[in-house]
């Protein structure tokens, strides 16, 4: 594919950055550093053109909080200047860092998301024999930055946009010149990308015919476990050498009979199951919201926001059992709490 130029003067164009603010705002319109924004728009886009231009972004400006779910992370949310700025760049590079993408990469691309790839690792667990689970040690935070800038200049050949990225880079450091923040829209697409050329490899060099990736967590399927034993490793070489990647050491390799642990779900040849994990975490959420609005703390319309996701995660495995448990207690035929017994049930468990 061509280097493409020409791009850093598209990622301020009015148009764009206007389609940016909209997609940073989407489902927040009613934060207050939303509303600040949105209050002076014109004002604070042109702010952001005008860095842009002067090729001075405001950019670093973060905040940071602790997520325990499963395992304990340290999010890194940027301001909501920052987000705009960061959903422009992406509106513009986006398309080209996706161009690279294998068809079974699934992480950050329109059409895709997880329950594409759980899909996928079905058809591919009816046709193979054997898979190799792989997961990266601190995928995020192990990012060498000079390996990222010279992966986006590949394919980048506005030297002006290059920088944006080295100055996004910059503001971020796990160790010297490593790791992306985890929260931030542009972290996700470029941890995506850092691991294109490795997909393509797999694909044309090891001639894996069937292999699913999902950011750092993927799935090699053969005939044979032999064969599994020596791509792993061939691809831990290539990943520590030209990557500067560890693998963890919870690497499976096993019969599909047996059940892929992936995303969440065991996936079978013939069914598809929450993991026990999984499982326990949905029960455990679905008390802590109910527990939320009998205190009042959420109304019914807020509990169904929150609950129809979880639902929606449940309704992808064999989980008929517990969905029905789920539309019992809080009288949801359509998982939208709306029925009066529901409404009259938590009234009712608040007085």
């Amino acid at each position: 594919m061509k280097r493409k130029g020409y791009l850093y003067d598209k990622i301020y164009l009015y148009p764009n950055m206007c389609d940016a603010y909209h997609k940073a705002a989407r489902g927040k319109h009613h934060k207050k550093e939303v509303i600040n924004f949105r209050n002076d728009l014109q004002k604070n886009i042109k702010k952001i053109q005008t860095d842009l231009i002067n090729q001075n972004p405001d950019i670093g400006n973060y905040y940071y909080f602790v997520v325990r779910d499963p395992k304990i992370r340290l999010i890194c949310a940027a301001s909501f200047p920052e987000r705009v700025l960061h959903h422009a760049i992406m509106n513009v590079c986006g398309p080209i860092m996706d161009a690279c993408a294998i068809y079974d990469s699934y992480a950050c691309r329109t059409g895709k998301g997880t329950h594409k790839a759980v899909q996928r690792a079905q058809l591919f667990a009816n046709k193979y024999q054997w898979f190799l689970k792989l997961d990266i040690r601190k995928y995020f935070d192990s990012i060498d930055h000079n390996i990222l800038l010279h992966l986006i200049d590949k394919k980048i050949k506005d030297q002006r946009t290059v920088l944006l990225f080295q100055q996004l880079l910059d503001t971020y450091h796990t160790e010297t010149d490593r790791g992306l923040p985890i929260g931030n829209l542009t972290s996700q697409h470029l941890a995506n990308f850092y691991l294109c050329e490795f997909d393509h490899w797999i694909k044309e060099q090891r001639r894996v015919k069937a292999y699913i990736r999902y950011m750092d967590d993927f799935i090699l399927f053969r005939k044979t476990s032999s064969e599994l034993k020596s791509d792993l490793i061939e691809l831990t070489q290539y990943l520590e050498n030209k990557r500067h990647l560890k693998l963890k050491s919870s690497i499976q390799l096993n019969r599909t009979s047996k059940g892929i642990p992936f995303l969440g779900y065991r996936v079978f040849p013939q069914k598809i199951m929450l993991s026990p994990m999984s499982k326990k975490r949905l029960i455990h959420k679905f008390k802590a919201y109910e527990n939320k609005c009998v205190k009042g703390e959420w109304s019914i319309n807020e509990l169904a926001q929150h609950v129809i996701p979880l639902f929606d995660f449940a309704n992808k495995a064999n989980t008929k059992g517990l969905r029905g448990k789920i539309i019992n207690r809080f009288g949801a035929p359509s998982y939208r709490l709306e029925s009066r017994d529901s409404r009259r049930q938590l009234e009712q468990q608040r007085q």
